[in-house]
């Protein structure tokens, strides 16, 4: 078959890096094209010449043969590419039908665009009502309206980055029943996803960068995700290790921990009682917009609580600041990395300094040590492979996955005695990932008490001794990670634990 899209040596050049070096690929009209490469591959790059976004040095596209050079994102959607992008953009004050309708050229009134949704959301299965405001929604219903608002401009070409980072099992067998339907009517898919059992189940292809580079292409199905994993990283993948020491004495106790939401559509906690001990590593699993951000916010000292509700060693930690739980050694990584967790405008040693300057002696008598904050900086980058030319560069320099591995890096090193991290491999490469995991172990074999809240569920089983589900702010009882499977955490994490789950 003819292919819908061909791309022929496509280089982009930024000061200091190639992000794509003569990347060929082609993909043909119901194909659906998995594109896979560690962070800084080159993945994001591609895509965004694709859409439009970014102008190519050098190379051509053509779409059914014709040359394709879209000056902006609306010339490749008038071409016929969709994307839906791993960040939503929404606005939470509005409804369904009025944040799509601000995505078209020349949106309908509301009515009938409303009736288009519906019609839409009928057709391939992503029920949604077009009257629901976007705040109320779950991450699983705001992907629906940013796929529906792709569908309603009928592309041949929809890309996709990190669909299923947000979703529960069951919400990603909807999504890929979708993806298939699509498919089947001739709509081409460009996949991007470090799930690589997902890549095996879904694609029909796969093209492999590395450094920019195309190293290789493979049929998924026929491929393993561990050899999909090497191609990536040109190297063996290490398997997170565990000694399986006893948990100490606890470290943190949570009791009847309520707070309302700072976020006007955010979730308040509600009454949530748990203790983590000295040495574990606490999974918290849950649908996005459940809680999560606030629970980290009420560890971090960001939300303050209600006296007698956190309690640290022994100590009501519940009125005080950052700052002071920071010396005390309770340190979070949370999961917004640009703006949140770094400042996209500072350097990597600016950065470094923000959480560093205390525990790490980054500062003297009311001074700024900035030859330490380097130092310390530099540290990060090199024991976690933070690929970047140096401490000296801006945040936002950074792909995803290595401003990720820099963040966790920072709070790594600084030897908490309590770690909270939000979705700390989220968008990262099987490499990254393992690297950041096999941290997060080795932090507690030190006796590091971790708690880890995360929508990736294979990484909950994998580093957890116990598991809890966090659902409209909630906690549901806590249970051996061992003792559970995917599909009884997937139903915990929709709610189905009242509090708790039968064994299966």
């Amino acid at each position: 078959m003819s292919a819908l899209l061909s791309l022929q040596g496509l280089t982009k050049a930024y000061p200091g890096v190639v992000a794509n070096d003569d990347v060929s690929l082609e993909i043909a009209p119901g194909e659906v094209h998995a594109l896979l490469g560690e962070n800084g591959a080159g993945k994001s790059t591609l895509v965004k010449m694709i859409y439009g976004l970014v102008k190519p040095d050098a190379g051509q596209m053509f779409m059914r043969g014709a040359p394709f050079a879209p000056a902006e994102p609306r010339a490749a959607r008038e071409a016929g590419v969709g994307m839906v992008f791993q960040h939503f953009s929404l606005f939470d004050a509005l409804t369904v039908a009025e944040n799509i309708a601000l995505g078209m050229e020349h949106a309908p009134k509301l009515q009938e665009l409303s009736e288009r949704i519906r019609a839409v959301s009928d057709t391939y299965g992503l029920p949604l009502s077009p009257d629901r405001v976007v705040g109320d929604l779950s991450a699983g219903e705001r992907q629906r309206v940013e796929i529906i608002r792709c569908l309603l401009q009928e592309p041949k070409l929809l890309i996709m980055d990190e669909p299923t980072s947000v979703l529960t099992p069951q919400e990603v067998e909807i999504l890929f029943k979708t993806l298939r339907k699509l498919s089947a009517e001739g709509t081409a898919i460009l996949y991007i996803s470090h799930k690589l059992e997902e890549i095996r189940a879904l694609c029909d292809a796969a093209t492999i960068l590395r450094l920019g580079k195309v190293v290789g292409e493979c049929t998924p199905s026929e491929t393993s995700a561990r050899d999909m994993a090497e191609m990536m990283v040109g190297k063996l993948l290490q398997t997170p290790t565990r000694a399986g020491k006893s948990p100490g004495e606890v470290v943190l106790s949570l009791k009847k921990l309520s707070a309302k939401s700072p976020n006007a559509f955010g979730m308040p906690l509600r009454e949530i009682n748990v203790e983590v001990r000295r040495g574990e590593v606490l999974g918290i699993g849950g649908v996005a917009g459940n809680g999560q951000d606030e629970l980290l916010a009420a560890l971090s000292g960001e939300m303050l609580t209600a006296p007698g509700m956190i309690t640290f060693q022994g100590r009501d930690v519940s009125v005080l600041g950052p700052v002071a739980r920071r010396a005390m050694g309770i340190l979070s990584a949370p999961e917004e990395r640009l703006g949140h967790a770094a400042v996209p405008d500072m350097s990597l040693t600016e950065n470094a300094m923000l959480t560093g300057a205390a525990r790490e002696g980054l500062e003297k008598g009311g001074l700024l040590d900035w030859s330490a904050a380097r130092a310390f900086a530099e540290r990060i980058i090199e024991t976690f492979d933070v690929r970047t030319p140096g401490p000296g560069n801006a945040a936002r320099s950074l792909s995803g996955g290595n401003l990720q591995k820099f963040v966790i890096g920072r709070e790594v090193l600084q030897r908490p005695e309590l770690l909270v991290v939000n979705q700390p491999t989220w968008g990262v490469d099987a490499s990254a990932a393992a690297a950041i995991r096999q941290a997060i172990l080795d932090l507690a074999e030190k006796g590091t008490a971790v708690v880890v809240i995360s929508q990736d569920l294979d990484e909950l089983m994998e580093i957890s001794d116990r598991f809890a589900a966090l659902n409209e702010g909630r906690l549901s009882p806590t249970r051996p990670a061992q003792e559970l499977n995917v599909e009884e955490i997937g139903l915990m994490m929709g709610g189905a634990h009242g509090m708790e789950v039968a064994h299966v």
